[in-house]
């Protein structure tokens, strides 16, 4: 990775033009959400989906952000990409973006990229002086998994899924802000694409921290990928 004044970055993750499957990526250190476009894919991506539970959405009471703990918390044991000195909020862009340019004197706070928005299906040429052009989307929203159980969690498990790359998507902050706490059944990406693939990622989330989904979203998952 090239710092500012010191360069570009090295050449981008191998990945597609939204970056790699998340069947092949589910730990989330890989970059962006591929289509799963192939027979084989969108059968396996139907048979993950399929594994989570429904329940019904809970009551809001209580949610607030400070909940998860604070925003972008490097020190949360127990996930990728945690305690290497960086925040959460920069490893996600430098994990996604190309052609990254870092501040100068730090490898970690990033100043400029380019980001193919997997949401969008546009790119977008961000500059850290207009920071809300990007922003970094919790897949399963938090107010979501607030309602559908991580309200009786304890503070680690829900600073783990706050700062969880399988969770974490840096996406058009249009896109994030339109999108708020939403299912998959009030919410999809505008990228037609890569809806599939969106589902496979909330499904992977859900399932990893046995969180479930309601019925109407579920059903909305499945629906995306052909069931």
């Amino acid at each position: 990775m090239g710092r500012d004044g010191g360069g570009d970055s090295g050449p981008a993750p191998e990945a597609g033009e939204y970056g790699v499957s998340p069947l092949e990526n589910p730990d989330g250190t890989k970059p962006g959400l591929a289509p799963l476009t192939t027979q084989v894919d969108r059968k396996a991506a139907l048979e993950l989906v399929a594994k989570v539970r429904t329940a019904g959405r809970g009551p809001r009471t209580g949610y607030d952000r400070d909940e998860f703990g604070y925003a972008w918390k490097d020190s949360v044991d127990g996930i990728p990409l945690a305690r290497n000195g960086c925040d959460t909020r920069n490893d996600l862009l430098a994990r996604d973006g190309q052609d990254i340019r870092h501040r100068s004197g730090s490898d970690c706070v990033v100043v400029s990229m380019t980001l193919r928005d997997p949401y969008t299906g546009t790119v977008i040429q961000w500059r850290k002086q207009q920071a809300a052009e990007v922003q970094i989307d919790h897949v399963m929203p938090l107010s979501y998994d607030w309602q559908m159980g991580a309200a009786r969690w304890n503070e680690d498990e829900r600073e783990r899924i706050a700062n969880d790359p399988l969770n974490l998507l840096p996406v058009s902050g249009p896109a994030n802000s339109a999108k708020r706490d939403s299912g998959p059944a009030s919410w999809l990406p505008p990228n037609k694409l890569v809806r599939c693939s969106y589902a496979v990622r909330f499904s992977q989330v859900a399932l990893k921290y046995d969180l479930p989904v309601t019925t109407a979203d579920k059903r909305m998952m499945l629906a995306q990928c052909g069931g």
